[in-house]
């Protein structure tokens, strides 16, 4: 539960109090604090070094609410200042500020955030980032549970502007957290079908009329010529799904395609992991997660744009009826692929999706998929890759700039499809090891035709594997959801 206040924070009734500190020499001065008592600001400023507060981003620092009504105050980094919410940068900084004091209050039952929110960007970027800090996934043992009650502090409480960043940061962060919900579970329980069920769940629930689910089994998808799914889907026990989330409003201006891998759990196949992080392979379908939720967050706001998401899923498993390095697969719409890795599946699987996509002749179409480890290596684990037509890879870069998330534009080469020629097939699912991350990307192009096109490697950020950090927790990240719903109202507007 989330809402806005006006009051005095110093005389809520909550359990603790946030407020933003910045660096300022060799001191730390709170932010937008005037309501303060003396004796807090003082401590804050004389003692904040021997307290351990250095006004770092994502730093998280507890005191005693001393004048305060609620028990705790809890100091967390905006950096070095100043700070301008109306810029993208701003933004981010209030809300990994705000994201971070949420997730290190787990367990309380209420919150006020009282960093600077004079205007509406400011409102959205603080209500944005409580909410995705806000998030525990408890589903196989118990913890405490994320803080129940958020108060966002700002003398907008009242304004229709301001209300209405907030009920978009809800809808916003309900996405995030279902998409990280679907990537933290267990391989044994979210399988292609069980995927494709909780799919038909989640737009059952969504009850709008707008929205409309199509689930594809094995026998449909070889009777449709996706070679591409059945082919990666073939070793295992559990056969592979195509999922298609229409939503089709009355007044819609233009159609978007959001195309998303959902490999349930990537073994590798024949051509097998080493052991060692193999467990971070449940995260193999972040980008068909991803993809459900921001159809249903654009259902849900009620966006004046067609969105088809493709979710196309498979668990990739060595078995007796497994691909086998050197197999022919024959894609939607006829092209072949000689797979000499059985690793490189997702780009089979999503070649499918685009086929089936661009047949419906969308105005653009968006792919997003934990692809390569080239894309880490390249990259790291905090910034997604993009590739794709020159307009469409500008489009998703400026989006993901205004959303807080780190995309960064790559060129597709073409000087490396050479590498994907093949002796008996019209390609090969890899080329030459290094580009590994431009060379899928040219292997996808292969499938979009003449149609605006954009390529999402999210394999790194999908998945943090390392040590929470402002409003991204261990495990499922959620991202592109934001990139890809701030696209959606690009187009709307």
């Amino acid at each position: 539960m989330i809402s806005l206040t006006s009051s005095d924070p110093s005389q809520l009734d909550v359990d603790a109090v946030v407020v933003g500190v910045h660096v300022q020499g060799t001191s730390v001065v709170p932010v937008g604090a005037d309501w303060l008592p003396a004796e807090l600001t003082r401590q804050i400023a004389q003692d904040g070094a021997r307290l351990g507060i250095t006004g770092a981003v994502d730093e998280v620092r507890r005191l005693p609410g001393v004048g305060l009504r609620a028990a705790t105050l809890v100091v967390t980094g905006l950096g070095e200042g100043p700070l301008d919410a109306g810029t993208p940068a701003g933004a981010e900084l209030l809300r990994r500020a705000s994201g971070a004091a949420t997730r290190e209050l787990a367990g309380l039952g209420s919150v006020a955030v009282a960093l600077p929110a004079t205007d509406t960007d400011a409102v959205a970027a603080i209500a944005e980032g409580a909410l995705l800090g806000a998030y525990v996934y408890d589903r196989y043992h118990v913890q405490d549970g994320p803080v129940g009650r958020i108060e966002v502090v700002t003398p907008l409480a009242r304004d229709k502007a301001a209300l209405s960043a907030l009920a978009r940061a809800e809808v916003l962060a309900a996405a995030v957290h279902g998409t990280r919900d679907l990537v933290n579970a267990a391989p044994n329980d979210l399988f292609p079908a069980a995927f494709a069920d909780a799919a038909k769940a989640a737009v059952k629930a969504a009850g709008a009329k707008s929205l409309k689910v199509t689930v594809l089994d094995e026998k449909a998808l070889a009777a449709g010529g996706y070679g591409g799914l059945v082919g990666v889907g073939q070793g295992s026990v559990r056969p592979p799904r195509l999922v298609k989330v229409a939503y089709a409003p009355s007044r819609a201006k233009v159609h978007v395609a959001l195309v998303g891998k959902g490999i349930t759990f990537d073994s590798g196949g024949i051509s097998i992991k080493p052991a060692a992080g193999m467990e971070a392979m449940k995260s193999d379908m972040a980008g068909a997660a991803a993809v459900l939720h921001t159809v249903l967050a654009a259902a849900s706001l009620g966006l004046p744009v067609a969105v088809t998401g493709w979710l196309c899923l498979a668990e990739n498993m060595p078995s007796g009826s497994a691909q086998r390095p050197s197999d022919v697969i024959t894609i939607r719409g006829g092209k072949t692929v000689e797979v000499l890795n059985t690793d490189a599946e997702g780009r089979l699987v999503l070649a499918d999706g685009l086929v089936a996509a661009v047949e419906e002749k969308p105005d653009l179409v968006v792919d997003i998929a934990t692809l390569t480890g080239a894309q880490v290596v390249a990259l790291g684990h905090r910034v997604s890759a993009v590739m794709g037509t020159d307009e469409a890879r500008g489009e998703l870069v400026d989006a993901a700039h205004g959303a807080g998330e780190q995309f960064w534009p790559m060129p597709l080469p073409a000087d490396l499809r050479a590498g994907l020629k093949s002796k008996v097939a019209d390609l090969a699912n890899i080329g030459d090891r290094f580009g590994g991350m431009l060379t899928a990307g040219i292997f996808l192009q292969e499938f979009v035709g003449s149609t605006p096109w954009a390529h999402l490697d999210v394999a790194g950020p999908a998945f943090n594997e390392r040590t929470a950090f402002g409003y991204t927790p261990v495990g499922g990240t959620g991202v592109g959801v934001r990139t890809l719903l701030r696209l959606l109202e690009q187009r709307a507007s």
